[in-house]
């Protein structure tokens, strides 16, 4: 195994923040950028690079949320940027449906590689997540014939029409902005922490209510992402992803994953579907496929793929050979550097940090996760309520890290570093996030 870690760049804070540079130019962005756009951490980036950014005012700060895991390589990775350079060079577009390129085709065979199963499958590609889950949805319709979709409580899917509509919570993603799609049906899933359930018996949970509330024969796909995101990197009980997809196999039912997030050797495996022995029909990947670059595949079964006729999917955009370029020096490393070895590296790491944690923080009900896609839930001890993790979140920041929010009530802190990111940073990055925490409990 070849070791990817940089070496180790510590955090510094040289400025208040946000520093005079930064607060100009969120007054200028307040201008000229609609308010619905936010910030996190009210600080300008400069550059980045592994797992350390910089603002315009010169402060580094150690990242712990890779753009919301798109830069699992790292920023600024060695071999993402040659191979972008070099591309921008040879051609920046040309629409794979009029003029095709090779580097369309090299990512599609590496999907079909690397992605669960050794069936016969095919892929295309889009730009975002969101368009993937799109796409993947018309497929399943085309080749099903059937109109219903189904998804799970607490999950993710995206802000266009469709996608804002499978979200399980509305809020912001869609406030406001109906008549959202139909056909759309929100099944519980397995949460078990919440529910208590072994996966054979919250899978027999989401079977009645697909069986009752949607009808077999009308749905056409179930799109589940094999860990939560957005929801709060829910993992499921052992067993319900599998039982889910003998369901669907049974009744001709696409399942679908929405590995957006947690794909890309993100949690230990290329793809997390692989932690629960599920062999999905259909797979969409994005975020970290391109170190960066925009990009996101759609991969299934050859013969649902191929349900579609001429002219079905696409875009002009999609596929770009620049994008294309950077995803195939991604999968390049996931072989020759062995990336999920340094998921997993960073999982011994962070986890025993997390499991700390924990324990000087009643607050802190779960530590959860695989890989480098790690949570902590906070609930508070006394009155069981859910504690809100922003100003845990905002208070690293201003410490030099930057770590992200997530949850149905808005009350986990994510992990998701950079596979570049070293022992050091996560141990330094840690002891500000426990400060963080205490500043802000022992205030509540």
């Amino acid at each position: 195994m070849t070791d990817i870690a940089a070496p180790a760049v510590s955090r510094s804070v040289v400025t208040e923040i946000p520093g005079p540079n930064s607060r100009a130019l969120i007054e200028r962005k307040a201008q000229a950028v609609p308010q619905a756009i936010p910030h996190q951490l009210p600080v300008f980036v400069a550059s980045a690079h592994d797992a350390i950014i910089t603002d315009v005012d010169g402060n580094r700060f150690i990242d712990l949320g890779c753009g919301i895991g798109v830069t699992t390589v790292g920023h600024t990775n060695d071999a993402v940027v040659e191979a972008v350079r070099e591309q921008v060079g040879k051609l920046t577009h040309s629409l794979f449906g009029t003029t095709p390129y090779e580097p369309y085709v090299r990512v599609a065979e590496y999907l079909a590689a690397h992605t669960p199963g050794d069936h016969h499958k095919k892929s295309f590609f889009v730009n975002s997540g969101s368009e993937a889950v799109e796409n993947g949805v018309k497929i399943a319709r085309k080749f099903t014939g059937r109109r219903a979709v189904a998804v799970v409580e607490h999950g993710y899917h995206g802000r266009t029409n469709l996608t804002m509509t499978m979200n399980y919570k509305p809020a912001p993603y869609a406030t406001g902005m109906g008549p959202l799609a139909s056909d759309i049906f929100h099944a519980p899933g397995s949460y078990p922490l919440q529910d208590g359930l072994n996966g054979a018996d919250a899978a027999e949970r989401t079977q009645y209510y697909l069986e009752k509330h949607v009808g077999v024969s009308d749905l056409a796909c179930l799109v589940i992402e094999p860990i939560q995101g957005e929801g709060g990197f829910i993992v499921p009980a052992d067993g319900y992803l599998p039982a889910m997809q003998e369901w669907c196999t049974a009744n001709g039912v696409v399942m679908i994953a929405d590995e957006v997030q947690s794909g890309i050797c993100r949690t230990g495996r290329t793809f997390a579907s692989e932690h629960f022995d599920w062999v999905p029909d259909m797979v969409l990947s994005a975020k970290g496929i391109a170190g960066g670059m925009p990009l996101a595949g759609v991969t299934g079964r050859a013969e649902i793929m191929d349900s579609v006729h001429v002219g079905g999917i696409g875009g002009t955009f999609g596929g770009n050979p620049v994008s294309c370029a950077a995803a195939v020096a991604v999968f390049e490393q996931i072989e020759s550097r062995d990336l999920n070895a340094e998921a997993q590296r960073i999982e011994r790491v962070l986890r025993p940090l997390l499991d700390g944690l924990a324990e000087r923080h009643p607050e802190i009900i779960e530590v959860r996760g695989k890989g480098a896609m790690l949570a902590l839930e906070f609930i508070d001890p006394e009155s069981g309520a859910p504690i809100a993790t922003g100003p845990i979140s905002e208070a690293a920041g201003r410490d030099g890290v930057l770590v992200l929010t997530a949850g149905t009530d808005y009350n986990v802190l994510r992990f998701l570093p950079s596979l570049a990111i070293t022992d050091e940073q996560l141990r330094e990055a840690v002891e500000v996030i426990d400060r963080a925490i205490e500043s802000v409990t022992s205030a509540a």
